[in-house]
């Protein structure tokens, strides 16, 4: 078994020491020589070699060396050793180190001493310790602070060995004369740390003393007060009024360590609004103060726990935490926006919206490489503000336009959605906005926004004037006809090798083009504002970004271009009076549709239409041919109503949420209701005051009591041996985020006393134990619980298995009993989460570990399957309720979970009825990290059967 080292010790691993040559070297005289002699000894102790030979020349060659490396080595020598036989007693040659040790702590040196002391607080031997004891006691006088320090440390470690209180009957009176006179801020840390530990009552009657000189203490004493006022208000909550007041008198500490722990402890200790407030308002203050991204993280997340539980006191610290936005670092932005997004009212909108327009002005300025995608974050940011406070949208939607054109798609895309959420909901702005976007319009570089802008072109130009600007920009956009143009028969092979650049030829002249394979051709001025990459597009008159567009092969687009136009069309025949206007109007909407298509079949461009562009268009002209009312109430009605339908629903969804977050626990009805109108108030601050009332409001509206905590408990009881077992196990599993706590009951069932008993535990998977099993002297029929740390490093399936090993008086060998294993559930560390849907697109096309499970279940209808892998799987349908509506025998859906160490959890449910009524399909799941792909698919493959 491992041994316990307090120091890590550098040595070469190539070439292993013999104990030979660690022998001969310790019996010279060569300072540097024993220095590596006593290294490697101590290397080869630590891998499990016991050295007994050693032991002797080191008292003899190493005992009296003046040299402090070597003492300091043989410190860790001692430290390390085995002091004691089979049966627990110490061996007779350590009463050798006994008279060594005690030189050390009368040495004239104080950096002997120090480290002797320092060394004494890892002792765990009675026998040795017990001579040694008047000597530790002088050096709590001694000048030196280093060593005072130590030896308070040392009289703290001995105090509370099993038998402490014996050797050291008086320590705590000793500690507190010392605590009293001491000047040394480290030793008196020390001091009070000893007293806080060992003897509580005395550590609060010095501190409650001292009350007003509490400020002035150092850093480190400070801590360890606030660590103090915590425990004790943990056992004794009616008495934490008057350490409130001290944790409040500690804000003003210049030191930034303690005022970020007084405003934790505050928070965990109480709800008054003034003691909330003042850890809110250092918070902010520490946000603003720090350099150090982390800590700003760090503080974020502290303020997103007090605006779950004090909404109403971190409203008013909205500009506060805005001005966190400063921080050029993305995450720290993103954090910051989540937060204030979620404390606006109507009362600071104003300011919050003009504020988040301040920094969208100020990321035009193209100084940062991230600019866009910060500005992407403030538009959604400025979305969710004015979907919840329409009012404020007038004020925004025209900055936002401005964006339309934005080299960064995503932003631009986001802008353009926003557009179409507030021309619907707020039906005053639509004028503007569309007299906007139509001025604006030849600026959109990215097909997607020119789709979306389209969408809204058709469906909220509604006037005479409005129509008809709307098909003289989108006839702009398209340039002149036609798209290209071949004057002889055979070039149009030539032409397909690659369209020409663009050349500034007037419309009349005509002139031969060199062609990318040297050959000569004749074009139009028509076809020579074709463009290769789309970036290199200026939008002006003679050449519209639609056009661009087009000839790049984007027929997508082409398809929205005629749908829009026919929607035009169809309102123009019912605005406009003159026929004459309207066949005009359409005849050239017809002859742009059959261009489109013409370009499409052309061997132009290297790729023809796609088959789905190709019929929407033809459905176009078609229906501009011959219209029937029925037609034409499902192109100018249809489509409005189901955008209008998918933003009520989304609505919902959103207050839905709203609702199950807000959800608060209740009291029972037999529960205690305390009166504080009736209470004696002699005494109080107001400080106290309000926190009684906090407290009592709590303990009134159930907020004290968890609830089906016992019933949780039972649940989570593992049974590790049989009944028939001489030792009966069982373990409680806690799991916390990052780790989880083993709560083993172990009892003998035998008549006999069981010695050396340990819990040996291994584990599997990303599992890690924390501490070394101990040995346990089990009496006949007792119990004993035994506390086992596991670190957790990743989302997992974790296996913790082992055993319980023991001896008896009479059977010379030890016994082992195997144990059941402990599976660790990978539901314990996932939890659902949302993300939109272009997010979840981005991270399926980056994620590198796809685990795909075929379904096979007995479940026939395709719903309750995916109600039923969501609740297996802890996860959430990002898929609208809507968008699985209806019976068709197909059905797909997207869900996503965020683990708590941040991975993201992605999985595809694609599933079909077939003839029989089964099910048949595949369940997708991606993601970063391979344990949680293969981990969710083990599970699924568990569950989906439809049983437990």
């Amino acid at each position: 078994m491992e041994k316990s080292c307090s120091l890590l010790v550098y040595f070469d691993k190539g070439t292993p020491a013999i104990a030979n040559e660690i022998k001969e070297a310790l019996e010279g005289n060569d300072v540097p020589a024993k220095v590596d002699a006593m290294k490697k000894a101590i290397s080869l102790l630590l891998n499990g070699e016991t050295l007994p030979q050693l032991f002797i020349t080191i008292v003899r060659y190493v005992l009296p060396s003046e040299d402090h490396t070597v003492q300091k080595l043989l410190l860790l020598y001692l430290e390390i050793i085995e002091k004691t036989d089979a049966k627990g007693r110490v061996l007779p040659e350590m009463i050798l180190i006994c008279q060594n040790l005690r030189n050390n702590l009368q040495h004239p040196n104080e950096y002997i001493r120090g480290v002797t002391l320092r060394f004494l607080c890892r002792l765990n031997e009675t026998e040795i310790i017990e001579p040694l004891i008047p000597s530790v006691l002088q050096n709590l006088e001694h000048r030196h602070p280093f060593i005072r320090r130590n030896a308070i440390l040392a009289v703290m470690s001995i105090y509370k060995l099993p038998q402490g209180e014996q050797l050291l009957v008086d320590a705590p009176e000793m500690i507190e004369k010392v605590l009293s006179t001491e000047q040394d801020p480290s030793a008196k840390r020390n001091a009070f740390l000893m007293l806080f530990t060992c003897a509580q009552d005395r550590a609060v009657n010095y501190l409650l003393t001292n009350v007003d000189r509490v400020p002035e203490w150092g850093e480190l004493l400070q801590m360890v007060v606030l660590e103090l006022i915590r425990k004790v208000c943990r056992t004794n909550r009616e008495e934490k009024g008057k350490y409130i007041k001290i944790i409040i008198s500690l804000l003003n500490a210049p030191s930034t360590a303690v005022i970020y722990e007084c405003a934790s402890t505050l928070v965990s200790l109480s709800s008054a609004p003034t003691a909330i407030r003042a850890a809110a308002n250092t918070y902010c203050q520490l946000l603003l103060s720090q350099s150090d991204n982390n800590v700003k993280l760090i503080v974020l997340d502290r303020l997103n726990e007090l605006k779950a539980s004090h909404r109403d006191i971190m409203v008013d610290m909205i500009m506060d935490v805005l001005r966190a936005l400063s921080s050029p670092n993305l995450d720290i932005r993103r954090k910051t926006l989540d937060i204030v997004l979620e404390l606006i009212t109507p009362r600071n909108i104003n300011e919050v919206v003009l504020m988040l327009k301040k920094e969208v002005v100020k990321t035009q300025s193209g100084e940062l490489e991230k600019n866009g995608e910060y500005r992407q974050m403030l538009i959604q940011a400025i979305h969710s503000c004015a979907i919840k406070f329409p009012e404020v949208a007038s004020t925004v939607v025209h900055l936002l336009m401005d964006f339309l054109g934005d080299a960064n798609v995503a932003s631009a895309i986001d802008v353009v959605v926003f557009v179409r959420e507030i021309i619907e909901t707020n039906p005053k702005l639509r004028v503007s906005i569309i007299t906007r976007l139509l001025d604006t319009f030849y600026q959109i570089r990215a097909a997607r926004v020119c789709s979306c802008a389209l969408w809204i072109i058709g469906e909220y130009c509604l006037s005479l004037s409005e129509v008809e600007s709307g098909i003289a920009t989108i006839k702009q956009c398209l340039g002149e006809l036609p798209f290209y143009s071949v004057s002889e028969e055979g070039e149009a092979t030539d032409a397909s090798k690659k369209p020409p650049q663009a050349n500034s030829i007037t419309v009349s002249s005509r002139r031969p083009a060199i062609l990318a394979d040297g050959t000569y051709a004749t074009q139009s001025a028509a076809s020579e504002t074709a463009f290769s990459p789309p970036t290199i597009v200026q939008g002006t008159l003679a050449s519209g970004n639609l056009r661009s567009l087009l000839l790049t092969g984007d027929f997508f687009l082409g398809a929205v271009v005629a749908c829009t136009l026919t929607k035009l069309i169809l309102r123009l025949e019912e605005v406009q009076p003159s026929k004459v206007e309207v066949n005009k109007a359409t005849s050239q909407a017809l002859l742009f549709m059959v261009s489109m298509l013409q370009l499409g079949q052309s061997s132009v461009l290297p790729h023809p239409i796609d088959n789905d562009s190709y019929d929407r268009i033809v459905l176009c002209i078609r229906l501009l041919c011959n219209t029937g009312d029925e037609i034409r109430k499902i192109w100018l009605q249809s489509c409005r109503q189901s955008f209008v339908k998918m933003l009520s629903e989304k609505q919902l969804r959103e207050t839905e949420e709203l609702k199950a977050k807000a959800q608060v626990s209740h009291a029972q009805p037999d529960d205690l209701i305390d009166f504080y109108h009736l209470k004696s108030r002699k005494g109080m601050s107001q400080l106290e005051l309000e926190d009684e009332v906090q407290d009592d409001l709590k303990r009134a509206t159930g907020e004290f009591v968890k609830d089906a905590d016992d019933a949780n408990k039972l649940n989570r009881i593992l049974q590790l041996t049989g009944f028939s077992d001489p030792v009966y196990a069982e373990a409680y599993v806690t799991v916390h985020h990052y780790d989880i706590v083993l709560d083993v009951t172990v009892i003998n069932r035998t008549k006999e006393t069981l010695q050396n008993l340990c819990l040996e535990l291994a584990t599997m998977g990303d599992l890690k134990l924390v501490e070394r099993p101990q040995n346990y002297t089990l009496a006949p029929e007792s119990s004993k619980q035994i506390k086992a740390n596991i670190k957790v490093s990743s989302t997992e399936t974790g296996v913790i298995f082992g055993n319980i090993v023991y001896e008896t008086s009479n059977v010379l060998e030890r016994t082992v009993v195997v144990l059941n294993d402990i599976h660790i559930d990978i539901m314990d560390y996932i939890s659902p989460a949302v993300c939109t849907d272009a997010a979840f697109r981005t991270m399926w096309a980056e994620f590198e570990w796809e685990n795909k499970v075929a379904v096979n279940t007995v479940i026939q209808d395709e719903k309750e399957f995916l109600d039923h892998i969501i609740k297996s799987t802890n996860m959430k349908c990002l898929t609208a309720p809507s968008a699985l509506d209806g019976e068709c025998g197909f059905l797909a859906a997207n869900l996503y979970a965020k683990s708590v160490f941040g991975e993201d959890a992605l999985v595809n449910v694609s599933i079909e009825k077939q003839a029989d009524g089964k099910l048949s399909g595949y369940i997708r799941i991606r993601s970063k990290t391979q344990g949680i792909a293969l981990s969710l698919g083990d599970k699924i493959t568990l569950k989906q059967k439809g049983g437990s």
